[in-house]
């Protein structure tokens, strides 16, 4: 198996902080592109539970701040060269696709402390990358 391109998720939560360490590790040993991913869910509303989509303005201070606060200062803490890319939707299905589209050869990701209920309602990312990632993924305690 050839690994020339991973990718690491990215949330800002301590786990995705120590998934992206390990990628960058393994990216380091075996010289993979390193691609950094994060999602940015719309507001409520978006997707018709409640209210009308997020305002234009909305939609802006979201991403950007996923890109100044989020992807900016992890990108510059790293000591390898990185891609940052920003999504918008739903992180799970959003992540699946960017990992077929762009023939993502492994995946890193930190597994969350959902609770109970939570988990039982949605499930978390973490396990629907497990399940459903077109490439073998990490899950980074």
């Amino acid at each position: 198996m050839q690994l020339s391109k991973f990718a690491v998720a990215v949330d800002g939560s301590p786990e995705s902080k120590r998934a992206v360490a390990a990628a960058a590790k393994f990216s380091e040993i075996t010289g993979a592109e390193l691609q950094l991913i994060t999602v940015v869910r719309p507001p409520e509303g978006w997707w018709g539970i409640e209210g009308s989509p997020p305002t234009p303005e909305a939609m802006s201070s979201a991403i950007a701040s996923a890109r100044n606060e989020l992807l900016a200062p992890i990108q510059k803490s790293l000591e390898i060269e990185t891609e940052a890319v920003l999504e918008v939707g739903e992180p799970g299905g959003a992540i699946i696709n960017f990992c077929s589209e762009n023939d993502i050869d492994m995946l890193f990701v930190g597994r969350r402390g959902a609770g109970v209920v939570e988990r039982v309602m949605m499930g978390s990312v973490a396990d629907r990358l497990a399940h459903n990632a077109p490439c073998p993924v990490v899950i980074v305690p």
